[in-house]
């Protein structure tokens, strides 16, 4: 396969960030990331360039840790409560996922990626947790929550 060396102007996930010169397939740059300008080509001229993309990266990255740093304080005085509903017996129906999660963060007035929320898997049982958000690469909050299980054994209602 063909490659050629391309010069980003912006971050890309799974590629780089800005100023960063990667060598990726002749197709994806020529088709997507030239004619997109998230990228321009890596010739003798255009790297001359790299000092300004450079400067405009290290602000970018001080923004975003600069946002994180502040956004851990608002996580940390969070306490978020959860119920699940239980049948007979008392066993809980569903789970907690990160969409729940990031659904009452929302609510919340935290808008962050559900990405970031960092779960084993799906929470099924009641009690305290600690769960862990990345919201930067050097930067992660725990957030605490409470899961409760709802106590309605109540008798179905009949028609």
């Amino acid at each position: 396969m063909a490659t050629t060396e391309v010069i980003l102007r912006e971050k890309i996930n799974n590629l780089g960030s800005e100023a960063d010169v990667v060598t990726v397939k002749a197709g994806y740059a020529r088709n997507f990331l030239i004619p997109e300008g998230k990228a321009f080509e890596a010739s003798k001229a255009n790297l001359k360039h790299l000092e300004s993309l450079n400067s405009k990266r290290v602000q970018r990255e001080a923004e975003e840790l600069e946002a994180a740093t502040a956004l851990v304080s608002k996580i940390g005085k969070l306490k978020l409560d959860f119920t699940l509903e239980s049948g007979q017996g008392g066993k809980a129906f569903g789970s907690i996922t990160t969409i729940d999660i990031h659904k009452e963060l929302a609510e919340k007035g935290i808008e962050l990626d559900r990405h970031a929320i960092e779960l084993s898997g799906p929470i099924k049982t009641s009690g305290k947790q600690n769960i862990e958000i990345k919201l930067h690469p050097e930067v992660t909050a725990t957030l605490k929550i409470n899961v409760k299980v709802d106590g309605d054994d109540s008798e179905p209602a009949s028609k």
